[in-house]
């Protein structure tokens, strides 16, 4: 193709030195991603031509390389004064071989489909599609940047921080001749976010300026390293606990374990622990723990603050569809706002993979005969029904086996609803759910288990379910009335409030609404006298959160028989989000949110869905299954769901925080850290540490909180870490959230979360938690 740029033209002499330097820094840095000396990892440091697509008119070749800190990738912009674009592995969400983008489909032929491959990007950032000249390059850059990415997301905290801090030292290292000055060594503190007075810089340097050269090389910068990261507050702990001749013995570990993590633990434990986690090979032989291994087994799975047996699917899932916290989404085909943003198929790929179990379809009449999804009355973008509906089905089960549910707002003429029940029961096949399982008409939904690899539609339907089995199924196409959300959708378009009003609704369509048929919400009575199970209604915020305050006990029975999706206000149309807390607390299953917006509300959502293998399905409480049940989140009684505890805080360090403001070489970030219980009325709180000035790096609290908590079933603890700013609102560092039943005691490194809800992979949070009963 006349369109890639080739290599940059070196001398035979020249392209070998350069051929030898980036096999050196394969190793260098290779060794420290697991990678030395990998082929894979030398050819994207080599780079190469790639066109890169934008419309059918854009089509430009760049080259694209890995930069040599391994971490950034980079490719020239041909537009004056522009530096090259760069972005960071870890911004990568997945690398997707063939022409399964929207862009790809949209702007190249089929017959390319081979040499097409994108680069899909966490959050809003557009895919990077790309072109190839073989397919052999295709698989070749695909496979080695999945190598990278996975080599990345499985490296260690311990190693990743380790990277982190090279990768820096190399960009501070300005010159590049592998010494760092003074200067540079000042350069380099503020890269990892500290600031530190000339003094406190120059006398470290003097310390690890062993031969007195006046700059840092070799086992120097190695020294200053071990100087920098050393952790005086596992120090003190490990010091505490190894009572064996300066080393922690398999019985000191066991004691650790037992007095301090407050777990169950065996002489067993200690030693798969040694096994797994020390690196030293005579303290393993000698069944002995290092420093370097405890701190090693304090940054992995079993020393942090999600509890390892959660990570996996461990609740019962035979239970009923209804017993279940669900986890949904609101106008998913949505990339940004409510009324002029994107629409894209994308928008359902990132959704399902983050385990989203029921996601929103609203469907309208399109061009061709063709319906298109989109949000009636406004100007956002459209998208192919049929498009949305593939994509569903390529992504669904990649990261949970648990059915997903389709839920159709239905706006389509009669000609289109038929196209879209077609489609729908040829390309879903037999993962759509056409009828109830087993031969006889059920009294209850079925369990996530038994509709493993499903799809379930919900939508209006033109007669009952029993209609199936007693041969008095409808023949011909009949009238219903509009889904309620659509009748907001349409009053919040209108400037006086219009009638709601009824559709015709295709018998075909209608024919594939199974366990979740759409019905308007009258009051618990009139439901629970005239609904059946599989009845459902869906809430707008504000109808919910009154029923929550007013009638929650009957709300919670309602939601042990049917299911109930609350959707947001249509006001929101900067696709913010309502607190799903409260609507949790009745009991309600489907509580569908903007998964598009970063959000304190969605850090919620996913801190409530981390637990049981990320699934997508929560049990909830049994207090919350029981006919017999009486709770009421609002006044608290005597019952099975008041387990009154004392939970225990010590926000003792935080590690390698990301700059706010990269942008600002001397910008430093003030941490402080809230601590935050979001459950029923009387357990909400929030505390909060003092700031620390210009430390981002390692800073120290040592603060200790305190909480009183009434339900631990429902309550979840949130960490946010804040930019202290005197003049204005803080800025967001990051967080955490997690349900406290999954919480680990002892001392805990907690991950450090975006906006986005993705890792930090560099940054942790170090905390003492001890979760007691109340006396």
């Amino acid at each position: 193709m006349s369109c890639f740029h080739k290599r940059p033209k070196r001398t035979k002499s020249e392209e070998q030195a350069f051929l030898e330097h980036l096999k050196k820094v394969a190793k260098e840095n290779g060794k420290r991603l697991g990678l030395e000396g990998d082929s894979d990892l030398q050819f994207l440091l080599l780079g190469g031509k790639l066109v890169k697509v934008r419309s059918k008119s854009w089509k430009h070749g760049r080259y694209f390389k890995l930069e040599e800190d391994c971490q950034t990738f980079s490719h020239e912009s041909k537009k004056a004064f522009k530096q090259n674009h760069t972005f960071s592995i870890d911004d990568i969400e997945s690398v997707r071989k063939g022409r399964h983008s929207e862009g790809l489909k949209k702007y190249t032929d089929a017959s390319v489909e081979d040499l097409c491959f994108s680069i899909i990007f966490k959050g809003r950032k557009k895919n990077l599609d790309l072109m190839a000249e073989s397919p052999e390059d295709v698989n070749k850059w695909v496979s080695s940047l999945e190598k990278i990415i996975n080599n990345m997301h499985n490296l260690s905290n311990q190693k990743k921080s380790e990277h982190w801090i090279f990768s820096c030292i190399r960009k501070a290292d300005k010159n590049g001749d592998n010494m760092m000055t003074l200067k540079e060594v000042k350069h380099f503190l503020r890269q990892i976010n500290v600031e530190v007075d000339d003094s406190y810089a120059a006398d470290l340097f003097k310390k690890c300026d062993t031969s007195n050269s006046d700059t840092l090389e070799g086992e120097e910068i190695k020294h200053f390293y071990e100087m920098l990261t050393r952790r005086e507050e596992i120090d003190v702990i490990y010091g505490k606990y190894a009572q064996t001749e300066g080393q922690m013995s398999d019985r000191d570990l066991l004691n650790f374990l037992l007095n301090e993590q407050r777990e169950q633990a065996t002489a067993e434990d200690a030693h798969r622990l040694i096994e797994k986690y020390e690196v030293d090979k005579t303290a393993k032989q000698n069944n002995c723990m290092t420093k370097d291994g405890f701190l090693m087994y304090l940054q992995q799975d079993d020393g942090c603050i999600l509890n390892p047996a959660h990570r996996s699917v461990y609740q019962d899932m035979n239970q009923p569809l209804n017993h279940y916290y669900i986890s949904s989404s609101h106008n998913t085909y949505l990339m940004a706002d409510q009324l002029k943003g994107p629409s894209s198929t994308e928008a359902y790929i990132k959704a399902l993979m983050k385990s989203c179990r029921c996601v929103e379809l609203d469907c309208w009449d399109g061009p061709n005969g063709e319906p298109v999804i989109y949000h009636g009355h406004t100007l956002t973008s459209k998208v192919l029904f049929k498009d949305v509906i593939k994509a569903i089905k390529d992504y669904a089960f990649k990261t949970s086996q648990y059915p997903v549910i389709l839920s159709l707002e239905n706006h389509c003429t009669v000609e289109q609803q038929k196209l879209m029940a077609r489609h729908l029961v040829f390309f879903l096949g037999d993962a759509l759910v056409k009828k109830p399982l087993g031969d006889t008409m059920p009294t209850n939904f079925p369990s996530p288990e038994a509709l493993k690899g499903k799809f379930l539609i919900k939508g209006k339907r033109l007669n009952k379910l029993d209609s199936i089995f007693t041969n008095n199924n409808v023949i011909e196409d009949g009238t219903v009335s509009e889904e309620d959300e659509a009748a907001e959708c349409k009053e919040n378009s209108q400037k006086e409030k219009p009638k709601k009003s009824n559709i015709k609704l295709d018998k075909e369509l209608s024919d594939i609404v199974i366990y979740c048929k759409s019905v308007h919400f009258n009051s618990f009575e009139h439901a629970r006298e005239n609904q059946a199970f599989y009845e459902m209604s869906s809430f707008k915020e504000s109808k919910a959160f009154n029923l929550a305050e007013t009638s929650a006990t009957a709300f919670m029975h309602h939601n042990m028989d049917k299911l109930s999706r609350i959707y947001p206000a249509g006001s929101r149309t900067d696709s913010s989000n309502y607190n799903p807390v409260p609507m949790w607390n009745v009991g309600c299953q489907i509580v569908a949110l903007n998964f598009q917006t970063n959000s304190k509300e969605m850090h919620l959502n996913q801190g409530r869905f981390l637990m049981n293998g990320f699934c997508g399905y929560i049990l909830k409480p049994e207090f919350q299954r029981n006919l017999s049940s009486q709770f009421n989140p609002n006044t608290l009684t005597e019952g099975s769901w008041l387990k009154k505890k004392i939970f225990h805080v010590m926000v003792i360090s935080a590690q390698q925080l990301p700059k706010i403001n990269k942008e600002k070489q001397k910008s430093i970030v003030d941490p402080l850290v809230k601590v935050e219980i979001h459950g029923v009325q009387a357990d909400n709180a929030s505390k909060e540490t003092h700031h620390i000035e210009n430390n981002g790096f390692n800073p120290m609290w040592n603060k200790k909180f305190q909480f009183d908590i009434s339900v631990p079933e429902l309550a979840l603890v949130r960490f946010l870490l804040e930019d202290h700013d005197t003049a204005s609102q803080n800025d967001f560092i990051g967080q955490y959230c997690l349900p406290l039943t999954s919480v680990q005691n002892g001392y805990r490194h907690v991950p450090v979360l975006n906006k986005r809800g993705d890792n930090i992979s560099s940054a942790s949070l170090f905390v003492h938690l001890m979760l007691l009963d109340a006396p």
